[in-house]
């Protein structure tokens, strides 16, 4: 059963969304499908909500994501979230897996 990681940020300060946004393109995103052997990411900002930003990582098992809460992979990554965004980002994580899916 495919499943997701889903982050939500919220970037309070609209002066730090374009520093995020370019950190999380090209430096978080990437190191996290690295470090979590996802198949894939993506992510997106909120059009209801601005300050609001989400990941979604995709793997083929329910499994392998519930794997990553154990890892030492996540716990670097959280590191390094704190460390470039200390208490500025609130953050959220949740697990989705995928009762079904159709495709057009």
């Amino acid at each position: 059963m495919t499943a997701y990681l889903v982050v939500r940020a919220v970037v309070a300060d609209p002066a730090d969304r374009a520093p995020f946004d370019h950190w999380y393109r090209t430096e978080h995103l990437p190191d996290a499908v690295k470090a979590f052997n996802a198949v894939s990411a993506m992510r997106g900002w909120s059009t209801i909500d601005p300050a609001v930003h989400t990941a979604y990582y995709r793997f083929d098992t329910l499994d392998a994501v519930r794997a990553i809460g154990e890892g030492s992979a996540i716990k670097a990554l959280i590191a390094e979230f704190d460390r470039m965004w200390d208490t500025r980002v609130v953050r959220t994580r949740d697990i989705l897996p995928i009762a079904d899916e159709l495709k057009g």
